[in-house]
C-alpha cells in the first residue's frame, strides 16, 4: 500500500512529465494533499464518489479565519486538483476506477471585465520614469515591455540577455508550460530597451559579470516580481490614476487595444499565449460599444442614406388585395 508521501512524489512527477508549469504543479499537490489529510483514509482504494463529494460540499461552507469563505475560483481549484489527482492513480494501475470521473467543477460566474488603461493614462505612467538615472532608463524599459509586448510578470522578470533581437524587433518569450512565443516589440520598446541594454545594464553587472537576466537591479540580480510590482505602483501614484494598475494591467490593455484596432483576434492568442482562444475572446466584452460604433460606420447598409420612411412596406395595400381573393 502507497503512503500519501509517496503518492504526492509520483503525482509530482507524473505532472512534470506533462510539462505543467511549476505554479500549476504547486497548486495541485498542494490540494490533493489537504484533501488526502483530511478524509484520513489509509487506503487509496477505499476512497468513494460519496466522500470527494461530501468534502466538496464541505468547501462552501468553510470559513477562514477572518471569516472569510472561499471563492468558487478556489473551489474550482480544489476540485480540478482531485480529479487530476485521480486521473494520475487510475493512468497508472494504482486504482482501477476513477471516483471522480462524473464529478463536475462548480459553474463559474462570468468574470467582471478586467479593467484597462486608455492611452492616455499608459503614456502618463510611462513618463513617471527619471530618464536622467539608470534606474529610471531601466524602469521605462520595462513599462515599454509590458506596454508593447502583453508579457506577463513572470516572464518579464524571466527574460535572458539572448531573448530580445533589437535588430529584428522581436523578443522571445517562455511561457506557462515551458511553451516559447515571439512576439514584436514597439519600436519605443526597442528604443528604450537599446539604450537600457548598452548603458545601463554594463554597469550593473559590473559585479555579476555571469548574470544571464535580462532586468538586473543595482547588483547585477534579477530584477524579482515584488521590486517591478512596487515600481509600478509606485509610479501610478505619481501618474495620479485613480485605477488599480498591476503588470497584468498593461497585459489586458495590450491586448484589448489590438483587437479595438483591428488585430485578427488569433495573432492576439499567439502573441499573448493563450492555448484557447476563448481566453482571448474575453477581451471583446470589454469592446461592446467600440465594436457597436465600428459597425456602425463600416457596414454599408448602416452608411446606406435611404430615408427609414420610404422604406416601410405599403403592407395595407396587399392586405386589402389579399383579403378581396378570400371573399
Amino acid at each position: 500500500m502507497h503512503t500519501i508521501e509517496e503518492l504526492i512524489f509520483n503525482f509530482k512527477e507524473y505532472l512534470q512529465v506533462l510539462n505543467r508549469s511549476p505554479a500549476t504543479i504547486k497548486a495541485y499537490l498542494m490540494h490533493a494533499k489537504i484533501f488526502l489529510k483530511s478524509i484520513n483514509i489509509p487506503d487509496i482504494m477505499q476512497i468513494t464518489t460519496t466522500m470527494i463529494e461530501t468534502y466538496i460540499a464541505g468547501l462552501y461552507d468553510y470559513r477562514t479565519d477572518d471569516s472569510k469563505a472561499y471563492s468558487i475560483g478556489t473551489i474550482c481549484l480544489k476540485t480540478r486538483s482531485i480529479k487530476r489527482f485521480f486521473e494520475f492513480l487510475e493512468k497508472t494501475n494504482i486504482i482501477f476506477i476513477d471516483p471522480s470521473e462524473f464529478i463536475t467543477e462548480p459553474k463559474k460566474k462570468q468574470t467582471r471585465i478586467k479593467e484597462t488603461l486608455t492611452t492616455k493614462e499608459a503614456r502618463k505612467i510611462l513618463d513617471q520614469s527619471n530618464l536622467g538615472t539608470l534606474s529610471g532608463i531601466r524602469d521605462r524599459a520595462v513599462l515599454e515591455m509590458f506596454y508593447s509586448t502583453g508579457i506577463r510578470l513572470n516572464e518579464l522578470c524571466s527574460l535572458t540577455v539572448y531573448d530580445a533581437d533589437l535588430q529584428s524587433g522581436v523578443v522571445r518569450v517562455k511561457g506557462k508550460g515551458n511553451k516559447d512565443r515571439v512576439v514584436p516589440m514597439g519600436k519605443h520598446a526597442v528604443r528604450f530597451l537599446r539604450e537600457y541594454i548598452t548603458r545601463v545594464r554594463p554597469s550593473f553587472t559590473k559585479k555579476a559579470r555571469s548574470s544571464r537576466h535580462l532586468f538586473v537591479n543595482y547588483c547585477g540580480s534579477p530584477l524579482s516580481k515584488q521590486v517591478v510590482t512596487i515600481m509600478i505602483r509606485r509610479y501610478r501614484k505619481t501618474a495620479k490614476i485613480k485605477k488599480q494598475v498591476t503588470a497584468h494591467t498593461f497585459r489586458h490593455t495590450f491586448a484589448t487595444l489590438l483587437i479595438k484596432n483591428g488585430a485578427d483576434i488569433r495573432a492576439v492568442q499567439k502573441m499573448m499565449g493563450h492555448a484557447d482562444l476563448k481566453t482571448t475572446q474575453t477581451y471583446i466584452r470589454s469592446l461592446g460599444v467600440d465594436i457597436k460604433k465600428k459597425h456602425q460606420k463600416s457596414h454599408p447598409r448602416e452608411r446606406d442614406k435611404e430615408d427609414v420612411k420610404t422604406a416601410i412596406p405599403k403592407l395595407e395595400r396587399k392586405k386589402c388585395q389579399y383579403e378581396r381573393k378570400q371573399f
